[in-house]
């Protein structure tokens, strides 16, 4: 998250426990001003402005309804500066201001309810999950970049266009009534999935309130099967936390410790898969859910994992899917095969295209190629644990 204002060290110890709370402030603003700038700009301002206040004049008794109703005054002066005040505040002159709610029952989660307002069909789905990513999961611009392989710069660019779209074409920023949820699905199952992976990686509140909105999305949603395939996804994933990285270092899955994983979370996960992957409909979410059932098994049903990535691919047409794929190919002994797929793959900025093909010519005994992909994976590397894993592989070359 972007210090605010830049007086980051001057905000007292409840303003700073506050600020989890400006992606909420931040999505609320943007469905009254329609402006996804000036609600972030008016966010910003209204926690500035909280540094300066709440030392001298105390911490206010809600201060989340503090801090919007001063991004909303903060957002009034700005129009008015523009000349635009006549026009725009008809939208938001609300006697009231409730902290962070929007007035509808359709959703019984605040932050869910953002999230299905701020996907809005209007916009290509992954402008929406961009967006929604950037606004309420409080993802910083290089994260989402990495979450859909392009560069910092190109997301930026995406951003921006997404925010004139909605600025020209006045797109309306309301919650969707219950008929109208399932428009909106496949863009908030991946922006729950997307700020799991950002937990993946190491921030554990983030998978956590993303298995959390998983839950209440299945409860609201008990009819599609790929709500409840995203969370037996994720908590079969979240179940080896503990066991993936140890003392800082990257731990694979062969050699994990199984008494660190959460048997729960494993049994939950898999009764999930089990009971709805009988159905018709087998989406992406729950062929990935049955694939990471299966890693929870020993001995791994490798050949039965391939099986399922065919599936799968055939659905996605995704690189990252037939990258995977070709992991579990190497897994059941076909390295080979495995390296075949791989070379065809256009993933060059992506590391873990890098470290599978490293994985493979080293097994295959190509050793000076596979020094080479373990270096150019080790270049985009973000985690120490991953670092420090490649470069015990270079170091065994």
């Amino acid at each position: 998250m972007q210090d605010v204002g830049g007086h980051a060290e001057a905000f007292p110890a409840t303003a700073f426990a506050a600020r989890p709370d400006q992606p909420y402030l931040q999505a609320s603003l943007v469905g009254v001003l329609g402006d996804f700038d000036l609600a972030e700009d008016a966010a910003q301002d209204a926690f500035a402005l909280a540094a300066e206040r709440w030392p001298r004049d105390g911490t206010p008794l809600n201060p989340g309804a503090w801090l919007t109703i001063a991004a909303r005054n903060r957002a009034i002066d700005r129009l008015r500066r523009e000349k635009t005040l006549a026009a725009k505040l008809p939208l938001i002159a609300t006697p009231e201001v409730q902290e962070h709610t929007v007035l509808d029952d359709t959703i019984p989660d605040d932050r869910l309810k953002l999230i299905f307002t701020c996907c809005h069909p209007a916009l290509a789905i992954e402008a929406q999950v961009a967006l929604t990513l950037r606004t309420l999961g409080g993802l910083a611009t290089d994260e989402i970049a990495r979450c859909f392989l392009v560069s910092t710069e190109t997301m930026k660019r995406r951003l921006t266009r997404a925010r004139m779209k909605i600025k020209t074409a006045g797109i309306p920023f309301r919650v969707p009534p219950g008929h109208l949820l399932p428009e909106r699905l496949a863009a908030v199952l991946k922006v729950i999935y997307l700020i799991f992976n950002e937990g993946y990686g190491g921030r554990a509140d983030l998978a956590s309130e993303a298995i959390r909105l998983a839950r209440v999305l299945t409860g609201l949603m008990p009819d599609e099967p790929e709500a409840f395939g995203l969370l037996a996804l994720m908590l079969c994933h979240d179940a080896r936390r503990s066991a993936r990285v140890v003392d800082g270092h990257l731990v694979l899955l062969e050699d994990q410790d199984h008494t660190l994983w959460n048997s729960g979370q494993i049994a939950e996960g898999r009764s999930i898969v089990d009971r709805t992957l009988t159905g018709r409909h087998r989406g992406p979410y729950l062929i990935q859910a049955a694939i990471a059932a299966l890693q929870t098994e020993q001995p791994v049903d490798w050949p039965q994992i391939v099986a399922l990535y065919d599936e799968l691919t055939s659905l996605t047409r995704s690189p990252i899917v037939e990258l995977n794929r070709a992991v579990a190919l190497a897994q059941a002994s076909l390295p080979e095969a495995a390296l075949t797929i791989v070379e065809r793959l256009d993933l060059t900025n992506y590391q873990y295209f890098h470290s599978t093909r490293g994985e493979l010519l080293r097994r295959l005994g190509r050793t000076e190629e596979a020094r080479t992909a373990y270096r150019q994976a080790l270049e985009l590397a973000h985690s120490d644990p991953e670092r420090r894993f490649l470069q015990r592989r270079l170091a065994a070359l």
